[in-house]
C-alpha cells in the first residue's frame, strides 16, 4: 500500500469521511470495472459500485491493516455481485471482458481491428454461461492478475478450490471454444 493510501486508510478507519472520499475517488474505476464485468450492466455496475463503497465504509473498523486495501474493496464488490447473480437467477449474464486499459491500436490495418473485434465477441459468448463465482475467479485472475491465495480470500474459498475452479472453469471454456471454432462461420 502505499503511502497517502495508508494515511487515508488510517484516517477513515478514526473516522475521516474526507479521508474515506479520496478512497472512493482512487479506487471508484476499478471497482466499477469488477462490477460491470460481473453483471454486464452499466446501470447494475454503478449500484453495486455504490453498494460496495457504502459496505466498506459502515466496515471500515473491521478492515485488517494486514490485508491490501484494494483486495477487501474488490472482494466486497465480487461477493456483492456473485450475491444479486444468485438472486437474478439469470442462466446468462453478458460480459464486458476487455480489459480496462484496452484501447483501440489505431496503427493496425482494418483487418486486424475487425479480427480483434470478433474474437472479443467469442470470448463474451463464452464467457456469459460461466457460474457467477466461476466468472469472478477468471475475472480476477485474468483482468486483475491476483493469485489464487487473493481470489480465495476474497470468495470465501480455499486455494485448492481457487485452483480446481479455475482448472475446470479453464478446459470447459478450451473446449467450447474448439467446438465453436469447428462450427462453419454462419452457424456461430
Amino acid at each position: 500500500m502505499n503511502t497517502p493510501e495508508m494515511e487515508w486508510v488510517q484516517r477513515a478507519r478514526s473516522g475521516d469521511d474526507e479521508a474515506f472520499s479520496q478512497l472512493v475517488e482512487l479506487y471508484q474505476k476499478p471497482v466499477f470495472n469488477l462490477c460491470y464485468r460481473m453483471t454486464g450492466d452499466g446501470g447494475d455496475a454503478e449500484d453495486a459500485s455504490q453498494e460496495t463503497f457504502l459496505r466498506a465504509y459502515q466496515n471500515i473498523k473491521r478492515y485488517d491493516p494486514q490485508r491490501s486495501f484494494i483486495t477487501w474493496l474488490l472482494s466486497i464488490a465480487a461477493h456483492y455481485c456473485i450475491d444479486q447473480l444468485r438472486k437474478k437467477r439469470l442462466a446468462s449474464i453478458p460480459l464486458d471482458v476487455l480489459p480496462e486499459e484496452d484501447v483501440p491500436d489505431f496503427d493496425s490495418g482494418p483487418e486486424t481491428q475487425a479480427s480483434s473485434a470478433e474474437l472479443k465477441r467469442q470470448v463474451r459468448s463464452l464467457l456469459k454461461n460461466i457460474q457467477p463465482q466461476d466468472r469472478a475467479a477468471i475475472i480476477l485472475r485474468y483482468w486483475y492478475d491476483l493469485s489464487d491465495e487473493e481470489i480465495g480470500e476474497m470468495l470465501s474459498l480455499t486455494v485448492s478450490a481457487v485452483k480446481s475452479r479455475l482448472h475446470r472453469t479453464r478446459r470447459e471454456l478450451a473446449r467450447q471454444w474448439l467446438e465453436q471454432q469447428s462450427q462453419p462461420v454462419g452457424v456461430r
